[in-house]
């Protein structure tokens, strides 16, 4: 994946344990996202510090623990009376040993006029004293808020959201604070087709064209985690071929649900009944993943067998 738009006016990264991360920019451009993107790697969030409380908020964070935590404020036009004292108290904490790393999230006019219109959710400078009469005009707003945080933008590393979808901005995000990858666990999941398709399925196979150990006397009380069901179905070459083709398929674009920051992927492998062809195909898949990926395996109609009979 091609490096995002940015501008980077900050200084060299310092080593992740002794960083604040400082998100601010423009309403709109993803502030949230990227603050979800800094917790999910670790970091304390807070929305909408006071650039007046940063200070204390630090040396509560040193008393508390002895040295301050990753953290990741956000700063934005909301406090507009504050932020002509934001950036000398920036290079106050930088002088005094704190590594603070501003991002500054921005993205067009006609993006943000776009997403603004479908949260329908209003500018936060769009309103005056809170009457109607004195509404500023949504690009009126966004031109107010760019003039006012014109300085902040200066010194901070420039990430243009404009073109991005949530998923590559969290990327970006944890990319530029070199926080490590995203962890993904894929989920194999067997079901029975005639109890309906797992809701939470991300891929759906179907190997009811495969060979059915349910048609074998001896073979029919077992499930596909014994023995002799998993040997009989090893011996049919169009099963080999299944599971392979299957795990070609997951293997091709394993790095790009990594990349798209899922947390979890279910891959449901359903037969007829969920009791042989399913249930061998779930448990080989997460052996041939296992060390490629976290892996879980869920059994739908076998583990709600066996929660019956408890």
């Amino acid at each position: 994946m091609s490096d995002p738009d940015v501008t980077d006016n900050a200084e060299a990264a310092a080593p992740l344990e002794h960083r604040v991360v400082l998100v601010t920019g423009i309403s709109g451009s993803g502030k949230s996202v990227a603050l979800h993107a800094l917790e999910d790697a670790g970091y304390f969030c807070v929305d909408n510090l006071p650039p007046e409380l940063l200070r204390a908020f630090l040396r509560v964070e040193r008393k508390r623990s002895g040295s301050i935590r990753l953290l990741a404020i956000a700063v934005d036009v909301r406090s507009a009376g504050s932020l002509p004292h934001l950036l000398p108290l920036i290079d106050e904490l930088r002088g005094e040993g704190v590594a603070i790393q501003s991002f500054f999230l921005d993205a067009s006019t006609d993006a943000l006029v776009r997403r603004f219109s479908e949260s329908r959710r209003p500018h936060p400078l769009t309103a005056d004293g809170g009457t109607s009469d004195t509404q500023r005009a949504l690009i009126e707003a966004i031109e107010l808020e760019r003039e006012l945080l014109a300085e902040l933008r200066e010194v901070s590393t420039v990430i243009d959201t404009s073109q991005l979808r949530p998923a590559q901005l969290r990327l970006w995000v944890r990319h530029a604070v070199n926080a490590p990858r995203a962890g993904l666990t894929l989920v194999f999941e067997s079901f029975a087709f005639k109890h309906g398709v797992p809701l939470d399925a991300d891929f759906v196979f179907d190997l009811r064209v495969l060979p059915n150990p349910h048609y074998i006397r001896e073979l029919r009380p077992f499930t596909g985690r014994d023995a002799a069901v998993a040997e009989y179905l090893a011996a049919q070459p169009e099963v080999g071929e299944m599971l392979s083709q299957i795990e070609a398929f997951l293997a091709h674009w394993l790095d790009a649900f990594i990349d798209d920051q899922r947390s979890y992927l279910t891959v449901a492998v359903g037969c007829t009944g969920g009791q042989h062809r399913s249930v061998y195909a779930a448990e080989q898949l997460a052996r041939r993943f296992h060390g490629r990926a976290a892996t879980l395996i869920r059994h739908r109609e076998q583990d709600e067998r066996e929660r019956w009979q408890k």
